[in-house]
């Protein structure tokens, strides 16, 4: 009563089965043997027979379908060495649970291959029965067609790289990279326009401050002062040094001051004429010449000071020789000549050789420059050998080192013997500096004016020595003696040394004031500090001046009380 498809796996009603391959699980597939001339309806209905319940409307009498053949070879064997269709697992339906399972109508199998080689539809056969195994999975009611299988292969195109992603990607950040690198160079250039505004303001300020300093802004200058400039010349400071030429060839001398002012940072050379009429310590008259031979540089020194009212921190005395070795050791230097120089060895003058032609831009050796230097024409006057020894110290200070090491190592190279308290290192510091300001354009050099006589006039000479040489009267120290500055009026040359020695007995220091050009007829004393007064006084009582005669006025600016002598003075016997 009970009919099983799998018993005996060769007889029943169905027929014989056969094994026609292998599931994708490794297990046989089985189907009933084909019937010759018989087709197979997959949708006829069936009469049910038995217990059995055959969902699908199909019965143990419907006719196997043709043999399969999964590529289509058509040899009907059943069998194919090929790689063949997965064949879906049948539906179990087995209501009495009696080991049988009931027969499915066979499904299309799905080919893979069949769509991507064109190949021609698959024939409708019966699903192949396995024994003794579980059929089909029961699909739930109203479940659509079982979905299509996939493999890995089909989903290659993902893990594939797309070149045409990686051209957006890098175009991305190629457009990103270039406006980065715009940003940055705004920035940068952003920077670089505050720093230079930053850096030409510091400049301008530091200019002006400069300037300021320098006194060269205008009405601010040293040069101004006398027109109510903030500083006046007086209270500028100055370090002077004096310096003699000895022309060991020739046997005279010639003296400058060298001077640097600190607070209009300019630089003077001073020419002093060897007529400069001096006061001695013993009160006696002389000249320059001959207090450079005869008393020597420091007492050179000090009639210097009381005559300028300088403070004159050193004496260098520079022979000959020495000016040529320095000429040669700063490598030659440039004058404007002002007339030709012929070579002072030659035996001959007459016919002597010109050594220094006339003519601007001259370059000067150490021979050269010597004999530029200590040249002077028969009956011309010595102002003009000093302006061509002030041509030759310019152009020695324009080659001279800045630097004061280097300097000094010049000045040690030459092998001088310097009067004290000058050293080698004050010396290469003080040119150094006067070098410096030579090359920027702030050296110059001036003729101090002297009258016939040697004495200095009030009127031409305050350029120089109130100017250029800040010529005050010196704070004296305790117990030193009051500087008069006399000036004779009274027609009488010969009172200038009456008065001379009447001071210098009576305690005061005595400076020449020249003689004027007209002659006055009373003598006047005057001060110009309240402090020095009494001084004035004393120095009335001392020539024998009545103290009417005492007044408050302008004084000589190397004394403290100025005498002027006019008729009604009388010298003592």
């Amino acid at each position: 009563m009970n009919d099983r498809y799998d018993a005996g796996q060769g007889g029943g009603q169905d027929g014989p089965y056969e094994v026609v391959g292998y599931d994708e699980y490794g297990r046989p597939v089985y189907r009933q043997a084909p019937a010759p001339q018989q087709t197979y309806d997959p949708y006829a209905q069936q009469p049910q027979q038995g217990y059995g319940y055959d969902p699908y409307g199909t019965a143990g009498q419907q006719q196997p379908a043709a043999p399969y053949d999964p590529y289509g070879n058509g040899n009907g064997n059943g069998y194919d060495t090929g790689r063949q269709a997965p064949v879906p697992p049948p539906n179990s339906y087995d209501t009495y649970d009696t080991g049988q399972q009931a027969p499915v109508p066979p499904q299309s199998a799905y080919d893979p291959y069949a769509a991507a080689t064109g190949g021609q539809p698959q024939a409708v056969q019966q699903t192949a029965r396995i024994p003794q195994q579980a059929g089909p999975r029961e699909e739930p009611d109203g479940a659509g067609p079982a979905e299509p299988e996939y493999r890995t292969e089909q989903f290659a195109f993902v893990e594939e790289p797309d070149g045409d992603s990686e051209d957006v990607i890098d175009w991305m950040q190629f457009t990103e990279n270039r406006t980065e690198r715009r940003e940055e160079a705004r920035r940068r250039a952003r920077a670089r326009t505050v720093a230079l505004v930053v850096v030409l303001a510091l400049v301008a300020v530091g200019g002006i401050g400069y300037l300021w300093y320098a006194g060269k802004l205008p009405g601010l200058s040293s040069s101004d002062a006398k027109n109510g400039g903030t500083t006046a010349a007086g209270a500028q400071e100055r370090d002077v040094i004096a310096l003699h030429l000895h022309d060991t060839d020739g046997g005279s001398t010639s003296t400058a001051l060298l001077v640097n002012n600190t607070t209009t940072k300019t630089a003077t050379t001073v020419l002093l004429p060897n007529s400069l009429a001096l006061t001695g310590d013993d009160g006696s008259v002389t000249t320059l010449a001959k207090s450079v031979d005869d008393d020597g540089p420091d007492a050179t020194q000090d009639a210097l000071d009381s005559v300028l009212g300088t403070d004159i921190e050193g004496t260098w005395r520079l022979d000959t020789p020495y000016l040529q070795n320095l000429v040669d050791l700063v490598g030659n230097i440039e004058v404007d000549a002002d007339t030709d120089v012929p070579d002072p060895d030659a035996k001959d003058a007459k016919d002597a050789a010109v050594l220094v032609h006339q003519g601007e831009g001259q370059t000067l050796s150490g021979k050269m420059a010597v004999a530029y230097a200590t040249y002077q024409a028969s009956g011309e006057a010595q102002s003009a050998q000093l302006e061509r020894f002030g041509q030759v110290m310019h152009g020695v200070l324009r080659k001279l080192s800045s630097d004061a090491q280097a300097a000094t190592t010049t000045v040690q190279t030459l092998g001088m013997i310097l009067d004290p308290p000058l050293t080698d290192e004050d010396l290469g510091s003080f040119l150094a500096s006067l070098a410096d300001l030579a090359k920027g354009g702030d050296h110059k050099t001036a003729l101090l004016p002297v009258q016939d006589d040697g004495t200095l006039s009030a009127e031409d000479s305050s350029g120089v020595v109130k100017d250029v040489l800040g010529g005050t009267a010196k704070s004296p120290d305790e117990g030193a003696a009051v500087s008069v500055s006399v000036q004779n009026a009274s027609g009488d040359k010969d009172n200038t040394a009456k008065v001379r020695v009447t001071l210098v007995n009576g305690g005061f220091t005595f400076v020449e004031g020249g003689t004027a050009a007209t002659a006055q007829a009373t003598s006047q004393v005057r001060y110009a500090d309240a402090a020095d007064k009494e001084n004035a006084t004393e120095v009335a009582k001392t020539l024998g001046l009545s103290t009417d005669a005492v007044a408050k006025g302008e004084v000589s600016g190397n004394a403290r009380v100025s005498v002027i002598l006019g008729q009604d003075y009388e010298p003592a016997s």
